[in-house]
């Protein structure tokens, strides 16, 4: 008598944020495309992300008390997750690619380490393998064999600030789990508006000019386009979070330097050879390892609303 196979609920969110990762690896053509419109390389971040929250604007009117009886929790989550994509932005600005590249994706190391802290996880071979893979595949494709490398100026505190905001901000949105998914989306997307909003302000030895109306209208098509491109893209990386272990997110959330660094290859002159193939082989490697383990803690149980 054949037994029946339990359900895999963590895949499809599993796609989901591979989906996500790799959409946010493209983020890099919109943002050029701006900063070449005129808007300053500080403000691009403020400005699109400002695109997608007027987009959720009317919806968060209409929810307006789930907003505001989530309070300082939701405030919290989303001014963490706003902050990484906003600190991560700002650190291209002020160290090398790389070096920033490198520092931000330390990310599953600090999700693993917080999973067993606070969330009861075990460390166990499958983790250790897709861990040794990713970081490995990342420092070949980025790091042409250097070491990763350790914070020595601003931007490098930026990037590894970026990764363990990001860390804490998953295994908050995980603990609440698949909840007020909007709420938590546009209080990510608005979290990071205001972050990128205040770095730009601040006297950090970049350009910081206020972006202009003729830039602003000369950029306009991107910074639409921009806001519709991110609503799958931010709510794809919210939702799945919240269901998925941290470790794991952080883990497969590596998609996006695949896709960032072959849309670039494709798109502008950057190198794509042998280096970068067996980098991408081994980040693919380390998604599968981490896919196929079953997860360690399952989900909350708690349901939209």
């Amino acid at each position: 008598m054949s037994t029946k196979q339990p359900s895999r609920k963590d895949l499809l969110p599993s796609l989901g944020i591979v989906f996500s990762s790799a959409l946010w690896g493209l983020f890099w053509i919109p943002v050029r495309a701006v900063e070449e419109a005129g808007v300053t390389a500080l403000w691009t971040g403020p400005v699109l992300f400002a695109s997608v929250a007027l987009i959720f604007l009317p919806v968060a009117i209409m929810r307006w008390r789930n907003i505001w009886s989530s309070g300082p929790e939701l405030l919290l989550t989303g001014t963490l997750t706003g902050a990484a994509f906003a600190f991560y932005a700002v650190s291209f600005n002020m160290t090398d690619v790389v070096r920033a590249l490198l520092l931000f994706y330390m990310t599953p190391i600090w999700s693993t380490l917080l999973g067993l802290m606070f969330l009861g996880e075990r460390l166990n071979i499958n983790r250790v393998a897709a861990l040794i893979l990713g970081i490995g595949g990342l420092a070949v494709v980025l790091g042409d064999g250097a070491s990763l490398p350790w914070p020595r100026q601003t931007g490098d505190w930026f990037a590894l600030a970026s990764g363990l905001c990001w860390s804490l901000g998953s295994v908050r949105l995980f603990q609440g789990g698949a909840t007020l998914l909007f709420e938590k989306t546009f209080a990510f997307i608005t979290g990071a508006f205001l972050v990128g909003t205040i770095l730009a302000l601040l006297p950090l030895g970049l350009e910081n000019a206020l972006p202009s109306v003729t830039a602003l209208k000369q950029g306009w098509i991107w910074i639409v386009g921009v806001g519709l491109f991110l609503l799958p893209a931010t709510w794809m990386t919210i939702w799945p979070t919240t269901v998925l272990s941290p470790a794991r997110v952080g883990i497969l959330f590596m998609t996006e330097a695949i896709a960032g660094i072959g849309s670039a290859a494709f798109l502008t002159d950057e190198p794509f050879g042998l280096r970068e193939i067996s980098g991408t082989a081994l980040i693919v490697g380390a998604g599968v390892i981490e896919v196929l383990k079953k997860p360690d803690a399952p989900p909350t149980g708690k349901t939209n609303s």
